[in-house]
């Protein structure tokens, strides 16, 4: 990268492929590629980027479909450094690149109860992102603050609060980087929580197609009336139902499919595009709308650009 002020610690990578990065295995290169050594390099990068070149802060791409024309700009990968877990009184802090699942047992073993991260897809920043929950819990539900790098390289922390978060989303500032997160824990026996999980494990993969190359639920589920006055529960009709009644479980485009199993869930089934998903998607989202009058929302982050051949 010319003209930067500022020679990193970590790995700078030029024309970076991201496909072999995210789980559904497609996408196009980032220009650039950056993995830092820890937060102070991370802030000292961020410092001495041009201002108007974008950020994109990426976890581990387990609900992430990048184009095929791949992104522009800086694209800020946190490993090695940033996923300590530590847990104890009632509180669990976690580097943003640490797995979900790995904070929910690291909590249980430490009779902290966590258990409904143990099946989420992910690193707990995207978590934080996405207000991740299921059982009937958020991290919402748990947030006490988080520790993040503007784009600017400011070092903040952030009450929960500050973050907005609703259901799966949240209003973190454009090119932040989370880099630590503080969460609140009931206490339970050590052992209980872990059958819970066990049984977590099963349940998941008896209904989803966790063998095969899949994001996770593709579209969130739509809104409705809740039950209990919360937020997070006005999505009692799920996408999967709607997705079986507009006929489009088992649906193809190229390499892209629907699951038999779960038609939520979205796979490559080998040799599929960027393209050939979002296409599909988008059908989906189509027929439904026709057929129910239901507007489905995109739980895949897309981001990038399409291939010039694509004609997007």
């Amino acid at each position: 990268m010319e003209h930067l002020a500022y020679t990193p610690r970590g790995v700078l990578t030029a024309n970076r492929s991201l496909a072999d990065l995210t789980w559904l295995r497609v996408g196009g290169p980032a220009d650039w590629f950056f993995q830092p050594a820890d937060v102070e390099d991370l802030s000292a990068f961020l410092a001495a980027l041009p201002a108007d070149m974008a950020v994109f802060p990426m976890g581990v791409g387990s609900n992430l479909i990048v184009r095929d024309g791949g992104i522009r700009g800086v694209v800020i990968r946190l490993g090695r450094g940033f996923n300590e877990i530590g847990a104890g009184d009632g509180i669990v802090t976690a580097g943003a690149a640490a797995l979900d699942a790995h904070v929910a047992r690291r909590a249980a073993e430490a009779g902290l109860d966590l258990t409904f991260l143990r099946t989420i897809p992910g690193s707990i920043g995207g978590a934080v992102r996405m207000n991740a929950g299921c059982y009937g819990s958020y991290i919402r539900d748990h947030l006490v603050s988080v520790e993040a790098v503007l784009r600017t390289g400011e070092r903040v922390t952030l009450p929960a609060e500050a973050l907005n978060l609703a259901y799966r989303s949240s209003t973190l500032p454009e090119g932040a980087v989370l880099t630590r997160v503080v969460l609140r824990a009931a206490p339970g026996d050590p052992a209980a929580l872990e059958a819970r999980m066990a049984d977590q494990i099963a349940r998941r993969d008896a209904s989803q197609p966790t063998k095969e190359r899949t994001a996770g639920s593709t579209f969130r589920n739509p809104a409705g009336f809740s039950s209990t006055g919360r937020a997070d529960d006005v999505h009692d009709l799920k996408a999967w139902t709607v997705i079986d009644a507009a006929g489009m479980r088992g649906a193809r485009v190229g390499g892209a499919q629907m699951s038999e199993k779960h038609s939520n869930f979205m796979l490559n089934t080998g040799g599929a595009t960027a393209a050939d998903l979002e296409t599909l998607g988008e059908e989906v989202r189509k027929k439904v709308l026709q057929t129910q009058g239901i507007s489905l929302e995109w739980e895949i982050m897309r981001v990038g650009d399409p291939s010039p051949r694509d004609g997007q």
